[in-house]
């Protein structure tokens, strides 16, 4: 007997930005992930703009160590005060390479 999966909206989607996101290259990706946390920078929210650009990164196999920085560095310079600025987290942001 064959089950048939039925997938809801929200799922169909996930399953979509999940394929877009693995046929990017490291560029794009990166490029992508940038401009999501410049959003939220921008916007002021800066909490997001710092867990958008660690999230991101951590969505592309050739980002990981990037996303490692991210994490262990970027937790430092929050704690210390200095990302505490849309300037600052947008100049850290568009630091990754």
């Amino acid at each position: 007997m064959t089950r048939r999966i039925v997938l809801d909206d929200s799922e169909i989607h996930c399953v979509q930005r999940a394929k877009h996101l693995a046929s990017m290259t490291r560029a794009e990706h990166l490029a992508w992930a940038k401009q999501r946390a410049i959003e939220y920078a921008n916007a002021g929210d800066l909490q997001n703009a710092f867990n958008s650009m660690a999230s991101d990164l951590n969505k592309h196999p050739e980002l990981i160590a990037s996303a490692r920085v991210c994490n262990q560095l970027g937790i430092m310079l929050l704690m210390s005060g200095n990302l505490n600025t849309k300037v600052e987290m947008v100049k850290w942001i568009e630091g990754f390479d």
